[in-house]
C-alpha cells in the first residue's frame, strides 16, 4: 500500500470500543504510549479490527487513518 501520507505508526490494537455508529480503537505504538483513532463501525467492521491485530495509524493533518 503507497500513501501520500509520510506520518505511518505501526501498532498493536488493544481495544475496540464499539458505539452505534463509530468505534474507538486503541493502538499501542510501543514507549508506553497509546493512539486513539474514532471511526465508523462500517470501517471497523471492513477492516476486521480486533485487539491483537498489526495496523499502521496513518495520520494526515489532524485525521487518524488504520490501515491494516
Amino acid at each position: 500500500m503507497q500513501l501520500s501520507a509520510r506520518n505511518q505508526l505501526k501498532g498493536t490494537i488493544t481495544a475496540v470500543e464499539r458505539g452505534p455508529i463509530s468505534a474507538r480503537v486503541q493502538i499501542d505504538i510501543g514507549g508506553g504510549n497509546i493512539l486513539s483513532s474514532s471511526i465508523t463501525c462500517a470501517s471497523a467492521d471492513e477492516l476486521g479490527l480486533a485487539v491483537g491485530d498489526s495496523v499502521v495509524a496513518i495520520i494526515k493533518s489532524s485525521d487518524v487513518i488504520i490501515g491494516k
